[in-house]
């Protein structure tokens, strides 16, 4: 990702009208010039590099979709940019409080019922900040059913807490090796678990 580069109102104005004509080379250029500050926002609230670069994603997905809900006339485009950064990356976080605050109800939830849940299904907090898999013992049985590399990227990057980055250092894999085998972990467990899905939302 390039260094930040600061957008004159003219060439800010000059971007909108383009991204308005569904101009997708606008959109390129917009992103080297603002990415760097979006994701630097975006980390900030998060502190998780990558839920921050999930976040300029859809911050970006949500211009090109949305620049028509620009009024340039109550302020210039970068700011506005920032404003859905911000907006993102609260979401997020939130997000992320709630499937733990659920995941902790649920084992709370079983004790009272007489299960047998182990000390650490209460005690998972990169199970229970990730999208789905906030239910230890649910979960564990989901990850049984998945494919040894599904399994061994998922086990580094949930359980463990390594980046994606990380992981591809750990397993001498490429990089978008590490991303697509997560991606297809991440649906197979959310097929699986969809009986649990009042938990997630």
């Amino acid at each position: 990702m390039t260094s930040p580069k600061r957008l004159s109102q003219v060439d800010q104005r000059s971007l909108e009208r383009r991204l308005k004509s569904g101009d997708e080379h606008a959109l390129a250029e917009l992103y080297d010039h603002v990415a760097t500050w979006v994701l630097g926002i975006a980390f900030r609230i998060l502190h998780d590099e990558d839920e921050a670069e999930e976040v300029v994603g859809d911050v970006f997905e949500q211009v090109w979709h949305h620049i028509d809900q620009h009024d340039a006339r109550r302020g210039p485009l970068v700011p506005w940019i920032l404003w859905i950064t911000r907006n993102r990356s609260l979401d997020a976080l939130r997000r992320r409080r709630r499937w733990w605050r659920k995941g902790e109800r649920w084992g709370q939830a079983q004790i009272a019922e007489g299960a047998d849940v182990a000390p650490s299904a209460l005690n998972a907090p990169h199970e229970a900040a990730v999208p789905g898999w906030p239910l230890h013992r649910e979960v564990h049985a989901a990850l049984a059913a998945l494919p040894e590399e599904q399994r061994r990227v998922v086990t580094l990057s949930y359980f463990e807490g390594l980046s994606h980055r990380e992981i591809a250092r750990r397993l001498h894999q490429p990089l978008g090796t590490v991303k697509t085998r997560l991606r297809m972990a991440h649906q197979r467990l959310t097929d699986r678990l969809q009986h649990l899905k009042d938990w997630f939302e």
